[in-house]
């Protein structure tokens, strides 16, 4: 068990490793009483009780008039950081061992707010950068900054190039100084794509693979530029390629000098290979828009076929409406399985898509698009992602509210409305596209959505169009007070392409419309009530 020993030297508290204690010694919670200005703490007591050990060590920088710490070790120094992280009295901290700061003592020093001085050895450019955000001020002891031939290679002297860094380079044999750069490299980088390797060797391959495999990066690019054709080479990269290419999906390429190339009888296969590849790849896409093609021409006509049902639904019930007798009228809703008697029925048309499907409860239509749809609604948020307005399974899905959402005649604080966007055939949601552009948002009848239910005929003002990768912070139907409505209402308004100069106070109702746009992002309208 390490012991760590606490001292006081020259106003300043040192601590260091003790190797063994004298067992003569008094015993206090499980700490070695050595002099009047000696303690003694296990590593583990330290670790079980930081908060009581921090208690005492602040304690002893008050009755000590104590602003410096001094520590033994890089290894001691995390350590020690976590129990100054709360103690306003020290203002300096300095590490005696000769050697490299590391990144993750960097980390711990930029939690505390107080440690505003640093004493050490030897520290990278990027590093000074980072700790200088946070006020921290740097002496090293060394006037050379030890930088690895890997940090020189790439230019990785600031923090900012190492945490926007696309592509890296390694020129074998790599160091254990490049590797242990590599791996805080790795701790702050977020965009590598690249790595490239000057030259094949196994050695270095194994050693920057294990450093992947440890930070768990994947979609990585590996090339060695080599003119080296070996088989046992060869061989060595494809058992990568098959090993790594489904778990971390990292591929392994050699890349060939162009006077290799053009010296190399590989050069023609490779041309062949080349162009029985585009053959292949111009047969999938002439497959793939065929496929595209066929599917939206399919989309369009069945959606149609839908709307021509509704419209003849529609007009078959205002026909009947028309002959009932005016003394003897007949409920418009009869013996339909949903309980909308004891509201005031404003639209019969929305109601006679009953007979189709009775999850239909409004009705929802955006100028200048192709959105003019009945809205259904049911018990989650799923079904009609992969069903149409016949319950039949169908891509295209259909437009409906969310399930949260209340289907009586007092809507929801926010009633949110979601549809596919089927870019390519125009259906469901697939031209709400337009609405990001300047040019449609821009003209006053667009701003204008109509949305009908069961109850009433309504009229939104759009406030806010947006899109933003996928999130469910502006997914809330309802809110707790209306502080809390205000405040969605303001963080939805600062992300809006344009402001529409729309006042909302805390007694309006929203419409939300939500729908896909490009890989992982959604493209959100917001609009208020009119009054």
């Amino acid at each position: 068990m390490k012991k760590i020993l606490i001292s006081i030297k020259d106003n300043s508290l040192y601590f260091s490793y003790k190797s063994s204690i004298n067992k003569e010694k008094s015993n206090l919670l499980n700490t070695n009483i050595i002099s009047d200005n000696e303690l003694v703490f296990s590593e583990d007591y330290i670790n079980e009780n930081e908060k009581i050990v921090s208690l005492f060590i602040k304690e002893l920088c008050v009755d000590k008039d104590i602003s410096s710490v001094i520590v033994s070790k890089n290894e001691l120094a995390i350590l020690i950081l976590k129990i100054l992280k709360k103690n306003d009295m020290v203002t300096n901290f300095s590490i005696k061992e000769n050697c490299n700061l590391t990144y993750a003592i960097c980390e711990e020093l930029s939690t505390n707010k107080y440690i505003k001085y640093l004493n050490c050895f030897s520290i990278p450019t990027f590093m000074l950068e980072y700790l200088d955000k946070f006020n921290i001020k740097v002496e090293s002891r060394n006037e050379t900054f030890v930088t690895s031939n890997f940090m020189l290679e790439n230019n990785l002297q600031l923090f900012s190039r190492i945490y926007y860094k696309t592509s890296i380079k390694f020129t074998p044999p790599v160091t254990e100084e490049d590797i242990e750069d590599f791996k805080t490299f790795c701790k702050i980088n977020r965009y590598l794509k690249t790595i490239h390797l000057i030259g094949f060797d196994s050695y270095s391959i194994d050693l920057i693979l294990e450093v992947i495999k440890y930070n768990r990066i994947r979609n990585l690019k590996i090339v060695i530029h080599d003119d080296s054709n070996k088989p046992e080479n060869i061989e060595y990269l494809k058992k990568l390629n098959k090993r790594y290419k489904s778990k971390l999906k990292l591929t392994f390429t050699i890349s060939y000098s162009d006077d290799y190339l053009k010296d190399n009888i590989f050069k023609q296969v490779i041309l062949n290979t080349l162009k029985i590849c585009g053959l292949i790849i111009s047969c999938l896409v002439v497959g793939i828009i065929s496929y595209v093609t066929i599917f939206n021409y399919r989309s369009m006509k069945q959606v149609a076929v839908i709307q021509n049902d509704i419209k003849k639904v529609i007009q078959k019930s205002r026909e009947e409406q028309q002959q009932l007798n005016p003394e003897n009228p007949e409920d418009p809703v009869n013996n339909i399985e949903t309980d909308v008697s004891k509201y005031n029925l404003v639209n019969t048309d929305i109601a006679s898509l009953f007979s189709i499907n009775p999850d239909v409860y409004g009705w929802l239509k955006v100028n200048n698009t192709s959105v003019d749809y009945p809205v259904v609604h049911t018990d989650d948020n799923d079904y009609y992602l992969q069903h149409n307005l016949y319950k039949e399974k169908d891509k295209n899905g259909w437009i409906f509210m969310d399930y949260r959402n209340s289907t009586t005649s007092e809507l929801s604080k926010n009633t949110i409305i979601y549809g596919h966007n089927m870019y390519y055939s125009g259906v469901m949601f697939g031209t709400l596209h337009k609405a990001y552009n300047k040019n449609w948002y821009n003209k006053s009848s667009n701003q204008i959505i109509e949305f009908n239910t069961l109850y009433s005929n309504m009229n939104f003002k759009i406030f806010s169009i947006y899109k933003i990768p996928k999130t469910s912070d502006y997914l809330l139907t309802d809110f707790n007070n209306d502080n809390e409505f205000m405040s969605y209402v303001n963080m939805v308004k600062s992300r809006s392409v344009n402001d529409f100069n729309v006042e909302i106070n805390k007694d309006d109702k929203l419409l939300t419309l939500s729908t896909c746009t490009g890989n992982n992002d959604r493209l959100v309208i917001h609009a208020v009530l009119m009054k």
